[in-house]
């Protein structure tokens, strides 16, 4: 039949200089070894992989102090370089934009926190009840890519609003000096009705005006064909 092998490995450099390092190696979906980087010797997480382990670890083969001096050296000059090359794009910083709305479902509402716009990708949100209460999430998208290269997310949370309650959508990001909270009440659904109701009294105003209109041009004509 067949077989996967798998290996993984990568280097990490923090902001005191401090280096560390991993590789481990995997047989059909399963961890079969791991390189242990305190002592640079192979060890080995299932029975089927002793042999190789003790082959690797051996003085004359000595596997483990080879790679120490790929990930204490290569690696990192490779990611000082791609750390250079992607410089800009690595330390962009963008802020969040926020969008909050909600919509009635039966006897509970749901509530919609959009966050877009935003650069690096990480970002925290949640609802929150009263600005102290998590609200567990309904849903929750992944962060998601924009054309622009900002990134987008929408949480969602289910609640039942009584009178009193306050919830807001908690935002924090690396592009902010403080974490967001917007808030959305009860009352805040009008917000969202107001202007479509303008935009239609206008609309039928207009209409209106113009149905005026045309009436009395129609009778001036009317009166001036009847007087010719």
């Amino acid at each position: 039949g067949f077989h996967s092998y798998q290996w993984m490995y990568g280097c990490q450099l923090d902001d005191d200089g401090r280096i560390t390092g991993y590789m481990q190696y995997g047989y059909d979906g399963g961890e079969f070894i791991a390189l242990d980087t305190r002592t640079w010797t192979y060890i080995a997480t299932m029975s089927q992989a002793q042999i190789s382990t003790q082959r690797w670890n051996s003085p004359e083969v000595q596997a483990g102090e080879r790679r120490r001096n790929y990930l204490e050296n290569e690696c990192i000059d490779w990611l000082k370089t791609y750390v250079e090359n992607g410089r800009e794009d690595l330390e962009r910083r963008v802020p969040p934009q926020v969008k909050v709305s909600a919509r009635d479902e039966d006897d509970a509402m749901t509530l919609h926190c959009l966050v877009y716009g935003f650069h690096p990708r990480h970002v925290h949100v949640k609802w929150m009840k009263n600005g102290v209460d998590d609200v567990p999430s309904y849903h929750t998208t992944h962060v998601l890519p924009n054309p622009d290269g900002t990134y987008q997310i929408r949480v969602s949370a289910e609640v039942i609003a009584k009178e009193g309650d306050s919830y807001s959508c908690y935002v924090d990001h690396s592009s902010l000096e403080a974490p967001l909270s917007i808030v959305w009440e009860p009352e805040q659904r009008s917000a969202w009705v107001t202007p479509v109701v303008v935009a239609a009294v206008v609309v039928a105003a207009v209409l209106l005006g113009g149905l005026g209109f045309l009436l009395y041009r129609s009778k001036y004509q009317y009166i001036l064909y009847t007087h010719r």
